[in-house]
């Protein structure tokens, strides 16, 4: 199936890419592996975007992004991309389902949860260990929950987690939080929230659910032990973008190397949001970045005829 533009990945890069690029007349085609939205899907709620609903939790803007799409008369498949061909004129993408070819291709599939590697993670993952706020912390409703991590995300999600469960530890290695001050202040005057700072969790202990938790003091390496009774962990430990199976597009720390134009080394081949190397990542910078691919790829493949 011939295409004018594939974009890899429906979150807001991929999504704002799609919409400039059809609206330019390209026959475009969304691939996404799991839901249009991508990990903003999985937020409690949307902050700092420009525009958004009031409340706007991450499903209802991920809906209204496919929505927009769709109605745009962008074409989106819920296929996962298993191999690629990028370097010659025509691109070649391959899927569990179908293989596709087109004149141009955004990567925009942003990144990863990055995971702890400890003990006791893996066996309770998607049980009691959890990447995202998927399921809205609902089993743990009444119940001890920790989070893992220091930034924006981790502590908007430790707020959110307040309102449901018992008590929230959030779980910091620095000595001090890297979120910004309007969720710092709001986590200093939260009574159901702690701080465990300059510590790790090291290791869950268990069988069919949590029953221990121990966390190491960085300064001191002192271990210690807590007893809990299947609480729920939520690890945001930074993130890992997914350019495995881009071996022939520079990459720099795993991320994908663009010029302001989002073009990366090989004629075609475009490059949005997370996945892209740069300093700020907020959905604000991945609309941005989606809307210069479309417009770039269209200008492209316009090129070509």
């Amino acid at each position: 199936m011939l295409y004018d533009v594939i974009v890899i990945g429906g979150g807001p890069a991929g999504i704002s890419a799609s919409i400039y690029a059809v609206s330019r007349g390209l026959k475009t085609l969304v691939l996404e592996k799991d839901a249009v939205g991508g990990i903003i899907r999985n937020v409690s709620t949307v902050t700092h975007y420009s525009g958004i609903l009031e409340n706007e939790s991450g499903t209802t803007f991920a809906d209204r992004l496919k929505s927009q799409a769709l109605n745009s008369g962008v074409e989106i498949r819920i296929e996962d991309v298993t191999s690629l061909s990028l370097e010659n004129k025509s691109k070649q993408v391959i899927t569990n389902q179908n293989v596709y070819e087109a004149k141009a291709v955004v990567l925009a599939n942003g990144t990863s949860p990055r995971h702890l590697n400890i003990p006791g993670e893996e066996a309770f993952q998607g049980n009691c260990v959890h990447y995202n706020l998927s399921n809205e912390g609902k089993p743990y409703e009444g119940k001890d929950v920790y989070v893992v991590g220091g930034s924006d995300g981790a502590l908007k999600e430790a707020l959110f987690l307040t309102k449901i469960a018992s008590k929230v530890t959030l779980i910091h290695f620095e000595d001090q939080l890297g979120a910004i001050s309007e969720f710092v202040e709001k986590a200093k005057v939260n009574p159901k929230l702690s701080l465990c700072l300059h510590s790790r969790l090291t290791q869950i202990h268990g069988t069919d659910h949590v029953t221990r938790l121990d966390i190491t003091d960085v300064h001191t390496n002192e271990v210690q032990s807590i007893t809990v009774d299947g609480c729920g962990i939520y690890l945001f430990a930074g993130s890992t973008p997914n350019t495995s199976l881009y071996e022939a597009v520079t990459l720099e720390d795993g991320f994908i190397v663009t010029n302001d134009s989002m073009e990366t080394n090989l004629p075609g081949v475009f490059a949005a949001g997370d996945i892209r190397k740069k300093v700020v990542r907020q959905i604000a910078t991945a609309v941005s970045d989606g809307a210069v691919a479309g417009i770039r790829a269209a200008t492209y493949v316009k090129a070509l005829s």
